[in-house]
């Protein structure tokens, strides 16, 4: 069975004769960009620079010999802009503050202040202020809050809606190219599409613009869910017609060539608890999730991804209610959140894309043996039946040991009776 076709199996909730496997097709399933270059050169490909495909969290790209090394089943479908505003094109060489050689697009121009940190700046323009920041001795960059002074009584919806317009001609061009390379590939296709993300708590901040207007504040955006409801719907409302005006557009040029649309990374779950009742998502978040999942349902093949992190157990009806096919990453080590649990409960009903391995405390402080028996036991739990595509749960972080990672694929490997050389 071809990668395409074991995702699809999965999806569908089939039994298939191995777990399909991603790595690198979406912003939360990805490599940091030095486990990237230690794979590469653990397997002894070719030696030169890995590409920073996602700058934000410093995400390499995964080329196609160390896809099929390590057998991955997805690709990704990569939007037309990085999450500070710019393309990836016309790469270049970086020195990156832990000495590691990377490639990097010709607008990821940065600098560095007083403290040793390096200030990274939207669509590449030094002449802006900065939008992220990345401390000394870190491994990416954190969003630098840019709210001007809220007026309460003169609030404007329209602020929050700066970045989210029709899609402009050039980056359909971007989307049709990218499903003429992508038609061919045997392997499942991720792609996204701007604007399905409400309240997506990393654009909140937009480091992708140069002044952002609005509730720009994680804290402040946070207590709108609570005391600015109305304003959110308002912004919500606009943002899901504009997002459905561009699916469309987007669908005419690609057709059936995405097979997965990343509908949004907004987290409700905490390491302990969630960020709102159920009761608010009802309210303020699902009336948008189910006209964009009907509209996909309904126009297309591409089935609809869902992430959050956190404990989540009890918004997985909700997640399931609006239209939802699959959650990421299924974060296990986080309260209630139990793999037999949720398999038994939802696996018929939603697919559990993650929960492969958990890269908080297993994959980057165990020993490899605890990696291969973590790994081990949550494809036998999640795989019976489809309904699971193994990821690690979230990104693999900066330090993770090269040898628990190589664990973690052979793992996979030994569960589905082969060996990738």
């Amino acid at each position: 069975m071809k990668h395409k076709e074991l995702v699809k199996q999965a999806l569908n909730h089939k039994s298939t004769d191995k777990v399909p496997v991603d790595f690198g097709s979406t912003a939360v399933t990805g490599m940091h960009v030095t486990a990237v270059g230690q794979l590469r050169e653990y397997y002894g490909l070719e030696k030169r620079p890995v590409k920073v495909c996602e700058p934000y969290q410093m995400l390499g790209e995964i080329e196609e010999d160390l896809l099929d090394v390590l057998g991955i089943d997805t690709v990704a479908m990569a939007g037309p802009n990085t999450m500070f505003g710019f393309k990836n094109e016309n790469f270049k060489e970086f020195t990156a503050p832990w000495g590691q050689e990377l490639l990097v697009s010709e607008h990821f121009n940065t600098t560095t202040d007083s403290n040793g940190d390096l200030l990274i700046y939207p669509q590449g323009d030094t002449n802006a202020p900065p939008s992220g920041r990345m401390p000394a001795n870190s491994f990416f960059f954190d969003s630098i809050i840019r709210q001007e002074p809220i007026d309460e009584d003169n609030l404007n919806p329209e602020d929050n809606l700066e970045e989210f317009g029709p899609i402009s001609d050039d980056d359909l061009k971007h989307y049709q190219e990218q499903a003429k390379q992508l038609a061919a590939s045997d392997r499942a296709v991720v792609g996204g599409v701007s604007g399905t993300a409400f309240g997506d708590i990393a654009l909140v901040p937009a480091p992708f613009m140069k002044n952002p207007k609005g509730i720009r504040d994680i804290a402040e955006w946070y207590m709108s869910t609570a005391i600015r409801q109305d304003y959110l719907h308002q912004v919500f409302s606009r943002q899901c017609e504009i997002a459905l005006a561009n699916l469309e557009k987007v669908h005419a040029v690609v057709g059936e060539v995405i097979d997965v649309l990343f509908i949004c990374g907004t987290d409700f779950g905490t390491q302990r608890s969630t960020f709102c009742s159920p009761d608010t998502f009802e309210k303020l978040y699902a009336p948008y999730y189910k006209k964009i999942n009907s509209w996909v349902h309904k126009n297309t093949t591409w089935k609809t991804f869902k992430h959050s992190c956190g404990a989540v157990e009890n918004f997985m009806d909700h997640f399931i209610a609006s239209g939802f096919d699959i959650i990421n990453p299924v974060q296990c080590s986080a309260t209630g959140m139990d793999p037999q649990t949720l398999k038994d409960r939802y696996g018929d009903r939603i697919v559990f894309w993650g929960g492969g391995v958990d890269t908080q405390k297993t994959l980057p402080f165990g020993t490899p043996q605890q990696v291969r028996t973590e790994v081990l036991k949550r494809c036998e739990i999640f795989s019976p039946n489809g309904g699971f595509v193994f990821d690690a749960i979230h990104n693999i972080q900066a330090q993770t040991p090269t040898e628990n990672i190589v664990a973690m694929i052979e793992a996979v490997n030994e569960f589905n009776g082969c060996r990738y050389q």
